[in-house]
């Protein structure tokens, strides 16, 4: 179980997240590539910790939204779909070369994620994108009750699929995220988080927001470092996963 945390998310003098101190107890860091936030000085930065600590580098692309963080859907065509991936992947890319890095896999972040769960065509176009882009490159899309139709995707178009779970997210019944506009979908307390991180990893049954059982097959795990407390969580799970062997 790769646990993966959305990195470089800083803009200017504006800072954002805890990435030195995480970056120790990760295996893929997920680098914000400009369009909700992140610049040049940041992802270089970014990358240059990432190498530092042997971590995996995975393009963080979204829409084009930086005053809204990337969390409001755009209306946007397949076309600028594909194009808007192609920029963002390839000015990682060339951040990593020059540091003798590379783009390992890439996840989308925000709406551009949500939308690409929820309508077919938008999945497909990210597929094609990210196929176009190069031939081996994962990428990172939701776990949920039915893995099958996205797999059955990703073969076709040759893509290799990483299907991720979130250790501090409350999930619905068909194994999808309980939006954030509702009470109790951020689990909060670092005990819960932890247990929820050893579940997943075991393959363990969650209970849904209906009390249903519920199993993810996943083979990467979201964490968030954004403060002390988030930090303490992913430290906690880093130790636990590799007490399982999980790691």
């Amino acid at each position: 179980m790769l646990l993966n945390c959305d990195m470089g998310e800083s803009f200017g003098s504006w800072r954002m997240g805890l990435d030195a101190e995480v970056m120790p107890y990760i295996d893929c860091a997920n680098i914000a590539c400009g369009y909700h936030a992140g610049d040049p000085g940041t992802m270089r930065r970014t990358v240059a910790l990432a190498l530092e600590h042997g971590v995996s580098i995975g393009a963080h692309p979204a829409y084009p939204d930086l005053v809204g963080f990337g969390r409001r859907s755009m209306a946007c065509s397949p076309e600028e779909i594909r194009d808007l991936l192609h920029y963002q992947i390839g000015a990682l890319g060339g951040i990593c070369k020059v540091q003798g890095g590379r783009v390992a896999y890439v996840k989308p972040h925000g709406a551009l994620y949500n939308d690409m769960m929820a309508d077919p065509l938008v999945l497909r176009t990210v597929l094609e994108a990210v196929a176009a882009y190069s031939g081996d490159l994962p990428l990172v899309l939701m776990a949920t009750a039915d893995n099958r139709p996205a797999q059955a995707l990703g073969d076709e178009l040759g893509v290799p699929l990483w299907f991720e779970a979130f250790a501090d997210r409350a999930y619905t019944s068909s194994g999808h995220l309980v939006s954030r506009r509702l009470p109790g979908a951020v689990h909060h307390d670092p005990a819960r988080v932890v247990q929820q991180a050893v579940s997943l990893a075991r393959g363990d049954t969650l209970v849904a927001d209906d009390g249903s059982p519920l199993c993810l097959e996943a083979t990467t795990l979201c964490v968030h470092g954004d403060n002390d407390s988030s930090v303490a969580a992913v430290r906690q799970i880093r130790q636990a996963l590799d007490a399982l062997g999980a790691r």
